[in-house]
C-alpha cells in the first residue's frame, strides 16, 4: 500500500494510471462518493504492488454500539480481534443494566468473523455521563463489588461474551486503590470461567499528573490486574475545547513514554480515534461546541466547500478551513497519513495492538492500511 497526496489537476484516472491500478480500486478503498471531486491535499491509499509479508502480530479492538448498521459491522469485523459492545451500566448496589437495544446480533456477527465480543462496563448515570458516585458506591462496598462481579460473570456466560472491558472515567483520587482492587476481582472471576479482562486508562504523562481524569488511575496496579489496557490517547481536541488535532502524535508519544515505565509493552493497546471535529469560528470558551464528524465525511465537507486539506507535521494530523452560511469553520480529522503515524508508534514501542473509538463509521482505507502493516490476531 502507498499513500498519495492529491495535487492540483489530479484525477482518479491519472493517479490510477501512474500506479498501474484500476480507478475502481482507488474509488472503493477510499470511499470516493464522487470521484470527480478530489480535494487538494487529500490523502489516498493506493493498492500498489504486493501485500507486505513481513508483518508483526497485533490485536485490534473496536468499540461498537448495538445500533451499528449491519453493512459497517460486516465490513469492519474482518480487521478486529475483538469488538467491545458499548455498554452495560450498573446500580450502586451492583445490579447490571444491559444496553437499551438488544446486542445479540452484534455478538453473533462477531463470532461469524472469528472476532471476540467483549462486554463493556461503564458507570453512566441517568444523564448518560460518567458518574463517579456510582464508581465510589461499588468499589468501596464489599457487597456491591461482589454483586456486580457475580452479575458480570453470569451475563458473560449467558450471552457468550469472551470477556469484560472496564471503562471507568473520572475516578476520585480516594477511590484509586479500591478501583484497582475491583478490577483485580473482576479479572480473577473472568479467569475462573476462561475469559479475559481489559481496562481503559486515561492518557497520563506522569505518575503524579493532577486532575480528575488521572488521579484515580494506577497504571502499574491496573496493568498487573488486567490482561490488557487501552490507553485512551485521543480527545486533546474535543467537543468543547479549542480546535486542534484529536490525537496529536507528540502528545501520544508523551503518554507512551510514561506508560512503558509502568506497564509491560505486551499489555498496551494504543487508543485510536475514528472521528474528527468541525468547529465554528471564532472559538469562544464555554460557548463554542464542535460537531463530531467521520473521517470520510470530513473530506466530503472539504470537497463541497472548495477547501484545501493541510497537514500538521508536528501533530501528524490533517485539517482544513471552510466557510458556510457566513461562518468560518476549522476541521481536524484522521486520514491514512495520521493513521500511518499511529501504526508506526505501535511498532516502535512494540505494543500489543490498538483499540478504536469507535467503529460506527466505516473508514475502509484505515482498515486496509492496518492489514497491510500488521497480521491481525484472530
Amino acid at each position: 500500500m502507498e499513500i498519495y497526496v492529491v495535487k492540483q489537476g489530479d484525477t482518479v484516472g491519472r493517479i490510477a494510471g501512474e500506479y498501474s491500478v484500476s480507478a475502481e480500486e482507488i474509488i472503493y478503498i477510499n470511499q470516493l462518493a464522487d470521484p470527480s471531486l478530489l480535494v487538494i491535499g487529500q490523502a489516498l491509499l493506493i493498492p500498489a504492488g504486493e501485500r507486505n509479508t513481513q508483518k508483526r502480530q497485533a490485536r485490534i479492538n473496536g468499540y461498537a454500539y448495538p445500533f451499528i448498521d449491519d453493512f459497517t459491522l460486516r465490513q469492519t469485523l474482518p480487521f478486529l480481534t475483538e469488538v467491545s459492545v458499548f455498554s452495560y451500566g450498573f446500580t450502586p448496589e451492583g445490579e447490571l443494566i444491559p444496553p437499551a437495544l438488544d446486542d445479540t446480533f452484534l455478538i453473533e456477527q462477531a463470532y461469524e468473523f472469528r472476532t471476540l465480543p467483549i462486554l463493556t462496563l461503564t458507570p453512566f448515570g441517568a444523564d448518560g455521563q460518567f458518574n463517579n458516585y456510582l464508581i465510589h458506591s461499588v468499589v468501596q462496598s464489599e457487597s456491591a463489588s461482589a454483586a456486580l462481579t457475580a452479575n458480570l460473570t453470569e451475563m458473560v456466560v449467558r450471552k457468550g461474551f469472551a470477556g469484560t472491558d472496564i471503562d471507568f472515567e473520572y475516578i476520585l483520587a480516594e477511590d484509586r486503590d479500591a478501583f484497582t482492587a475491583f478490577v483485580r476481582r473482576v479479572a480473577e472471576a473472568m479467569h475462573g470461567i476462561g475469559r479475559q479482562t481489559s481496562v481503559a486508562l486515561a492518557p497520563k504523562q506522569s505518575a503524579d499528573q493532577k486532575g480528575l481524569l488521572y488521579e484515580g488511575k494506577d497504571y502499574g496496579g491496573l496493568s498487573a490486574a488486567a490482561d490488557y489496557v487501552l490507553l485512551m490517547t485521543y480527545e486533546w481536541g474535543y467537543t468543547y475545547g479549542p480546535p486542534m488535532a484529536v490525537a496529536p502524535i507528540f502528545q501520544v508519544r508523551k503518554v507512551l513514554d510514561y506508560a512503558v515505565t509502568e506497564i509491560p509493552r505486551e499489555k498496551i493497546r494504543l487508543g485510536i480515534p475514528n472521528y474528527g471535529y468541525d468547529w465554528p469560528l471564532p472559538f469562544v470558551k464555554g460557548e463554542t461546541k464542535a460537531r463530531t464528524i467521520g473521517n470520510v465525511e470530513a473530506v466530503q465537507i472539504a470537497a463541497a466547500n472548495g477547501a484545501e486539506i493541510l497537514f500538521d507535521e508536528r501533530a501528524q494530523s490533517p485539517y482544513f478551513y471552510y466557510e458556510a452560511d457566513g461562518i468560518r469553520h476549522e476541521v481536524w480529522f484522521e486520514d491514512v497519513r495520521s493513521m500511518q503515524a499511529k501504526f508506526d508508534l505501535i511498532e516502535e514501542y512494540a505494543l500489543n495492538g490498538a483499540g478504536y473509538w469507535q467503529i460506527m463509521r466505516l473508514f475502509r482505507a484505515n482498515w486496509e492500511l492496518l492489514a497491510d502493516r500488521f497480521e491481525i490476531v484472530k
